[in-house]
């Protein structure tokens, strides 16, 4: 049965839904944040959240008219409190006031935090039975089973916002689940889709950061550049939607248009199609089970003229095969794979390490982590962290080898 996701069957929404936006400041904040500005009668903030970005969260904060403000790093919690001084809005500062933040009482949480540091947060908010609307891959991916886990037995709804887990979950709707063959995720293929092996391997930051068709945060785009996003996305599908690895294909899709299928025991395909625009996928999050009137660019089929599909290229985009390897071996090695890739992507943007060096750096890791005996599967969030704090120290130390012989 693939019951993991919240149940498709319709519900009566309140007329004003209360809010809390976990990682505000970033892209995904944003566009979640345009909406509710739009919709100012429909949502109340509660809370907000950033990382370290104390005068932007504080303009939010304000603007949005939220109770509660945190930043996780505790050297931006002055700034923070300086900045709303006068407003009657509550300041706090470092990891556990944004835990706090996830605990205070809104019914829909955006869980947009990047990385392993979005664990706790979004745990403590599944954990109290709201419904979270999940950003980030990096939470499934390091804890998935766990995490699930404890927002099942909480009675939690865990709606996916990626473009790609959002596609599927509408999809779905067009049948029963237990009779899906299938899914299929799409890629754009990212800033290097027709680069040679030899150019991908010296691409740099910039070139990297330049998408072609998505605008999201420099961690995400250069995940997008090597296929570790689309291999974290396999992952993260196993444990949103109960299925099986070899249940979970890739394909290339350069336009954007396509974001992903669901092919059922009877060869029906269905296809979820929209703008390449993250407004249309948290729109469907923060409304469901109803829509919003979204102001993106209207789909216009006749103009994009055609829709192209291939095979990803498992040669010049290794992270793709490594991900479904890791997702296939279970215990503690996704875990380890996303601490090793979130220490390679830094090392890259920092021009410490190639781009060939980040899925080398992120598959020595790898091994070092089984030969230590660091691959069980954490049952725990302290496991986990434990696990990911083994992880990246392990790939910090394995640096200096790994930038030399990708240089």
């Amino acid at each position: 049965m693939i019951a993991s996701v919240a149940s498709l069957a319709p519900e009566r929404s309140p007329s004003v839904k209360t809010v809390s936006l976990l990682g505000a400041t970033g892209s995904i904040g944003a566009s979640t944040i345009d909406l509710i500005k739009r919709e100012r009668g429909r949502y109340q903030v509660v809370a907000v959240t950033a990382n370290r970005n104390a005068k932007a969260l504080a303009q939010i904060a304000i603007e949005l008219g939220a109770s509660y403000a945190a930043v996780a790093e505790p050297d931006a919690y002055g700034a923070l409190k300086a900045a709303l001084s006068g407003s009657g809005i509550e300041a706090g500062g470092g990891s556990a006031a944004v835990v706090e933040a996830a605990q205070r009482p809104a019914e829909w949480v955006m869980a947009a935090i990047t990385g392993s540091a979005s664990l706790l947060p979004t745990l403590a908010a599944a954990e109290r039975g709201a419904t979270v609307a999940i950003a980030n891959k990096e939470c499934l991916v390091c804890a998935g089973s766990l995490f699930m886990r404890r927002a099942n037995a909480c009675r939690a709804k865990v709606l996916p916002v990626d473009s790609e887990h959002n596609a599927v979950f509408q999809a779905l709707g067009a049948g029963h689940r237990d009779d899906v063959r299938r899914i299929v995720l799409t890629a754009s293929g990212g800033p290097f889709r027709t680069w040679s092996k030899e150019q991908i391997r010296r691409a740099t930051p910039e070139q990297a950061l330049r998408h072609p068709n998505w605008t999201m945060g420099p961690k995400v785009t250069i995940d997008s550049a090597t296929l570790m996003n689309k291999g974290l996305e396999i992952i993260e599908a196993h444990h949103l939607f109960g299925l099986a690895p070899s249940q979970i294909d890739v394909i290339v899709h350069a336009q954007s248009i396509v974001h992903s299928l669901v092919e059922y025991l009877d060869g029906s395909m269905v296809a979820q199609l929209g703008p390449a625009d993250m407004r249309v996928p948290i729109a469907h999050c923060l409304a469901w089970p109803r829509r919003l009137d979204v102001p993106v660019m209207q789909l216009d089929l006749a103009a994009a003229g055609t829709l192209t599909f291939e095979k990803p290229d498992y040669d010049r985009f290794p992270a793709l095969a490594l991900a479904r390897r890791v997702l296939e071996s279970g215990g503690g090695a996704p875990t380890v794979l996303n601490a090793a890739n979130e220490v390679a992507v830094a090392k890259f943007i920092d021009r410490e390490l190639g781009f060939a060096g980040i899925v080398a750096l992120v598959e020595a890791t790898l091994e070092a982590a089984d030969r230590a005996g660091a691959m069980n599967e954490p049952q725990s969030v302290a496991d986990a962290l434990a696990v990911d704090h083994t992880a990246r120290s392990l790939a910090r130390a394995l640096l200096p080898e790994i930038a030399a012989k990708a240089s």
